[in-house]
C-alpha cells in the first residue's frame, strides 16, 4: 500500500510494505539533471540568440532559476519537459528587476546568480529565498566575491539572505577555496566572464564540473587542471546560444539504485541517466558495497556522457565513506545512509560536515528518523555511523521539509515491516515531482 494523503496543509505519505509485491521490475526514467538545467536557464538568458532546452526539470528549484532571469529581461518560455526556449540579451545586459528577486529553496540559484549580479556595473539587485534558504550559509561565495571588489550587503554581514547588491567593475583573481564546492566554483567562474584577464579557482578536491562543460560549450574560454583540482575562465568571452540535451539526474537516480538494490527480487533498468565522472561517487560507493549495477547503451549527449542502469537486488556489505569521494555524492548520502542500514557490517560517513547547511541539518535528520525505525545509526561531528543488518520497523517520521530526506525515508520504507508515514512528503516535488507517482506505478506494474 502507497497512499499520499492530500487533505491536510502537509502531505502524509503512507507505506506499508507487507502489502506490496515483492520486487521492483521494469524500466524507469528520471527528471532532468538539476544542476544541468540551472545552468542552461542561466547562461541561456546571458547568451547571445535562442537556447534551446530538452528534458528541462520541472522541479520547484529551476522554476526560481527561470522566474528570476525573467524579471532581468530574458525571454523564457514555459517551463516543460519537452522544449523550452531562452531568448538571451547578452553577457552584460541584465536589467534591473522591479522587486526583489526570490530563489525559493534554491541554494544553486542564490549562490551561482550572486557572481553573475556582483558582475554587472551600475545595477541594483536584491535577493531572498524561503525560510530554509535564508538560514544557509552564503559567506563562502560572498567573500570570495568581495575579493574580486564585489559590493554585497546582507544580514550576518553578508552571510545570510536577503541580500543587496550593487554591480561593479570586478577583478580577477586566483582564489584557493577551502572547501570543494561546485557552486562556489561555479559562482566565481561566472563573476569571470566579465573581468579583464583570467579568474582561477582551486579546489581542495575536484567538485562536479557542470559548469565547465556547459560555459565551454557556450563560448566561454575554460582551462583546466585535473591533477592541482583548478579551473579557470578568461573576461570577454561572447555566449552564444546552443541546443541542450539534459540527462537524467544522478541524485534522482540514486534512490532506485538503492531500493532495487535492498529490496528483495527487483531487477530495474533506469534509462537516460547522466553518468558524469564528477558525479558517480554514489555508483562508486555501491559498487564497493557489492552492488549489482550494469552500465547499458553508453552514449554521450551534449557533451555529458550518458547510460542506462540497470540495477538488481544483491546483498550489500559495509564501507567506509569519506575522502576525495565526498564532494561527488554529498547529495546522495542520505540514501546512501538507508543503504548502510540494510549491509553487513558497519558503515561510517566522514568528511560530510556540508551536510549540515543544506535543506536541514542532514545528518541530525537521518539520525533521528532512522532511529525511529529501528536503525542502529550514531550521529558524528562530519557524518553518521551504521550498524547494518538490523530489521527497519515502519514509524511516523518527518522529512524535515527536505527533498532528499522524505524519498530516502519512502525508500527505507519499502523494507520496513509495518507501515510508515512520512510528514511532509510534498517535499520531494523540490528536485523530483514525479517521484510518489513514480513509486506507486513500480507496484503496479508488478502486481
Amino acid at each position: 500500500m502507497i497512499d499520499l494523503d492530500t487533505t491536510q496543509t502537509h502531505h502524509l505519505l503512507n507505506i506499508d510494505a507487507s502489502q506490496l509485491p515483492q520486487g521492483l521490475q521494469g524500466r524507469i526514467t528520471i527528471p532532468g539533471d538539476k544542476s544541468i538545467s540551472h545552468r542552461a536557464l542561466m547562461l541561456g538568458s546571458l547568451a547571445e540568440g535562442e537556447t534551446t532546452i530538452r528534458g528541462l526539470l520541472l522541479g520547484e528549484d529551476p522554476r526560481s532559476t527561470a522566474a528570476c532571469f525573467s524579471a532581468m529581461g530574458a525571454e523564457i518560455s514555459e517551463l516543460n519537459s519537452e522544449l523550452v526556449t531562452v531568448k538571451g540579451i547578452g553577457l552584460g545586459n541584465l536589467k534591473e528587476p522591479l522587486d526583489v528577486l526570490n530563489a525559493g529553496n534554491s541554494g544553486t540559484t542564490l549562490r551561482l546568480m550572486l557572481g553573475i549580479l556582483a558582475s554587472h556595473p551600475d545595477r541594483f539587485f536584491t535577493v531572498t529565498g524561503d525560510h530554509s534558504l535564508r538560514s544557509r550559509p552564503m559567506s563562502r561565495v560572498v567573500n570570495p566575491l568581495r575579493q574580486m571588489g564585489a559590493n554585497i550587503w546582507g544580514r550576518e554581514n553578508g552571510a545570510r539572505a536577503p541580500l543587496a547588491i550593487s554591480g561593479q567593475n570586478l577583478k580577477a583573481i586566483h582564489y584557493q577555496s577551502p572547501v570543494a564546492s561546485a557552486q562556489v566554483k561555479s559562482c566565481i567562474m561566472l563573476a569571470g566572464l566579465m573581468t579583464d584577464g583570467e579568474t582561477i579557482i582551486t579546489e581542495p578536491e575536484r567538485s562536479r564540473d557542470h559548469s565547465e562543460r556547459m560555459l565551454a560549450a557556450f563560448g566561454a574560454k575554460v582551462s583546466l587542471d585535473i591533477d592541482t583540482n583548478t579551473v579557470g575562465i578568461k573576461g570577454g568571452a561572447k555566449l552564444v546560444g546552443q541546443e541542450v540535451t539534459v540527462p537524467g539526474d544522478i541524485s534522482s537516480a540514486a534512490f532506485w539504485l538503492v531500493a532495487a538494490s535492498i529490496v528483495p527480487n527487483s531487477d530495474l533498468v533506469i534509462e537516460n541517466v547522466g553518468i558524469n565522472p564528477t558525479r558517480t561517487g554514489i555508483l562508486e560507493v555501491l559498487a564497493e558495497m557489492g552492488a549489482d549495477i550494469i552500465y547499458e547503451n553508453q552514449r554521450e549527449v551534449t557533451g555529458e556522457p550518458v547510460a542506462d542502469l540497470r540495477v538488481r537486488s544483491a546483498n550489500l556489505k559495509a564501507c567506509r565513506i569519506g575522502g576525495a569521494v565526498i564532494p561527488r555524492l554529498i547529495d546522495e548520502i542520505p540514501i546512501l545512509a538507508i543503504a548502510a542500514s540494510c549491509a553487513e557490517g558497519t558503515t561510517t560517513i566522514e568528511d560530510a560536515a556540508e551536510l549540515r547547511v543544506k535543506e536541514s541539518d542532514r545528518i541530525v535528520a537521518m539520525v533521528k528518523e532512522m532511529t525511529k525505525m529501528g536503525a542502529n545509526v550514531t550521529e558524528l561531528p562530519d557524518g553518521m555511523s551504521i550498524v547494518g543488518g538490523k530489521s527497519l520497523v515502519g514509524a511516523e517520521v518527518d522529512s524535515y521539509n527536505d527533498h532528499r530526506v522524505a524519498m530516502s525515508l519512502a525508500i527505507a520504507a519499502l523494507v520496513a515491516k509495518g507501515k510508515t508515514s512520512i510528514n511532509r512528503a510534498e517535499s520531494a516535488a523540490i528536485s523530483y515531482p514525479s517521484f510518489i507517482p513514480t513509486l506507486q506505478s513500480l507496484y503496479t506494474q508488478s502486481e
